[in-house]
C-alpha cells in the first residue's frame, strides 16, 4: 500500500528539489532508488515498505509522520 506517495511529492516540492536530486540522497543512505521509482511512489502506482518511508524521511529532513499526515 502507498499512502505517502503525495506527501512525498508535497515535501519534495517544497523544498525545491528534483525527483532526480530526491533520488540522489535516497542513494547516498543505501537506498539504491531510480528517479523513475521515485515518480512511481509519488504517484501511488508502486508500494512503499516501511524501511523505504523511513528513507525517505531521512533524506527529506522530516518525521515519518509528516508522510502520513492528510
Amino acid at each position: 500500500m502507498n499512502i505517502v506517495g503525495e506527501n512525498v511529492k508535497k515535501v519534495r516540492e517544497s523544498k525545491g528539489w528534483t525527483q532526480e536530486q530526491l533520488a540522489a540522497k535516497c542513494n547516498l543512505l543505501k537506498w539504491n532508488i531510480t528517479r523513475s521509482t521515485l515518480a512511481k511512489i509519488e504517484s501511488k502506482v508502486r508500494r512503499v515498505t516501511d524501511v523505504e518511508v523511513k528513507t525517505l524521511s531521512e533524506a527529506l529532513g522530516v518525521n515519518v509522520e509528516i508522510l502520513f499526515s492528510n
